[in-house]
């Protein structure tokens, strides 16, 4: 029995710690609010290689700013971060996006921004990032580091389509407006205070 419960355990283990080849990346689709400030966390993030906002969870053809703005197209604002696992977990990812890139308790808005389409949500791309999903929100309510319940949805990636070139690198580009530099500057002040190690 004893013998069994290890390697149930083992096997276990190599499921969550998947082996990488040299050079392979990986993809996470995460929403968290306004997509400017999660793209700017996660650009400054050590094994990512990429982030792109855009929109996911409604149609191609509604997959527009002004339309996807009126939050009745199933669309959230999102991001699509490719980074290379053998730097960087998804499971770190989800780290940085529970504690700095967005509060998960705020249902359907994000600071000074409301509707759906700024709702919390991880659009999972296969079983396993499910699970660590899954697994994260378990571990964290459990902890009690939210004093209120997380509301972020855990639903299956249908697809990603990126948003209008005027909203890529938004935060880069224009440091100094005031949305900016009051909603998403404080978020890579706390990346790189509480995640010193990770920041680039």
């Amino acid at each position: 029995m004893i013998q069994r419960l290890a390697a149930a355990s083992l096997l276990a283990l190599a499921l969550t710690q998947p082996a990488h080849a040299a050079g392979a990346t990986e993809t996470a689709v995460l929403s968290g609010g306004c997509f400017w400030g999660v793209e700017a966390v996660f650009e400054h993030v050590k094994g990512v290689q990429d982030v792109v906002s855009g929109y996911s969870g409604g149609a191609a053809q509604t997959a527009h700013y002004e339309i996807v703005s009126t939050g009745r197209t199933g669309h959230a604002e999102s991001v699509r971060v490719t980074f290379d696992p053998a730097q960087i977990s998804y499971a770190q990812l989800l780290k940085v996006f529970f504690s700095v890139a967005h509060d998960p308790t705020e249902l359907n808005r994000q600071g000074p921004d409301e509707g759906t389409q700024y709702r919390s949500a991880i659009f999972y791309a296969s079983e396993a990032q499910k699970k660590t999903a899954e697994a994260t929100i378990a571990s964290l309510g459990a902890s009690g580091a939210f004093s209120r319940p997380i509301v972020t949805q855990v639903v299956p990636l249908q697809a990603f389509y990126p948003a209008e070139a005027y909203h890529q690198d938004y935060l880069a580009h224009h440091p100094t407006q005031p949305y900016i530099v009051f909603n998403d500057l404080p978020k890579l002040a706390a990346l790189q205070r509480d995640f010193p190690n990770l920041y680039r």
